[in-house]
């Protein structure tokens, strides 16, 4: 799987990182973080827990640097090396873990490979084509792309403005498994990412008593949820014009009967 070397904004921090977002950083990025803030009083608390987040993406060795012979097996451009933020320690190299088998996907990492990856690792999966897949790993492979599969006789896959053609117009990337005389395609798109709605907390304050305390409008009134005086005396009209008039009240006896008119 090649790693993406394009700068991730949205975090700023290695403090930041977690089970998702840890496939789509660089080794590099997190390397220059994590020297960045190692040196942080708290830091040492949540080292470990890092190194754990980081062990799910990325292959994670512990050497001295002291031993240049230990030292030399990591430099080259695949690993990257940080050093714990406890002297004594020694260093931490990572590198991209590479994902040879179909096998290696996870719901985390099938997001952050492309669809002609995916395809070639369908057709590393003993030439089986979809129905050899496990139903667990279709719905790991499903959450992250819309696949779609067709068999015809060989020598009607390729006709003109056929399934084939017409996926590949639509932004498809096609596997082709020969399955004797037919021809399996598997099509697969890689899904545009969901954005995730986010919910504004509503800050109303209270005073002490626990009522809630209203803005002032520019005469200095107090309006309740940013209506004028008007409206709140408006809103109080409709609200009691919609009872009718209470019915007259008879008299009743001792029995509860209501008493006739005389």
């Amino acid at each position: 799987m090649k790693e993406d070397k394009k700068t991730n904004f949205s975090i700023d921090s290695v403090q930041d990182l977690n089970s998702s977002n840890v496939w789509s950083l660089s080794a590099e990025q997190i390397g220059t973080m994590w020297e960045k803030e190692r040196e942080e009083e708290d830091f040492s608390i949540v080292e470990e827990k890092l190194l754990n987040i980081i062990r799910l993406a990325f292959d994670v060795v512990h050497f001295n640097e002291d031993d240049e012979r230990e030292s030399c097996k990591y430099n080259n451009l695949n690993w990257v090396k940080f050093h714990h933020c406890k002297e004594g320690k020694g260093c931490v190299a990572i590198r991209r873990k590479t994902i040879t088998r179909i096998t290696d996907l996870s719901y985390e990492n099938v997001k952050h490979i492309s669809a002609p990856v995916l395809l070639d690792l369908i057709d590393k999966n003993f030439g089986g084509g979809w129905d050899s897949i496990s139903l667990a790993l279709k719905d790991i492979i499903e959450s992250g792309f819309d696949i779609s599969t067709t068999q015809l006789p060989a020598s009607r896959i390729h006709a003109p403005g056929g399934t084939l053609e017409k996926k590949v117009a639509q932004g498809y990337d096609v596997l082709e498994i020969v399955k004797g005389t037919w021809i399996e395609a598997i099509f697969a798109k890689k899904k545009d990412p969901v954005e995730k709605l986010k919910l504004e907390p509503s800050y109303k304050e209270y005073d002490d008593e626990g009522n809630p305390i209203y803005e002032e409008d520019e005469d200095g009134d107090e309006s309740e949820d940013g209506m004028d005086d008007d409206e709140v005396e408006d809103s109080d009209d409709t609200f009691y014009s919609s009872y009718s008039e209470e019915a007259e009240v008879k008299d009743e006896d001792e029995e509860g009967f209501p008493l006739e008119d005389e």
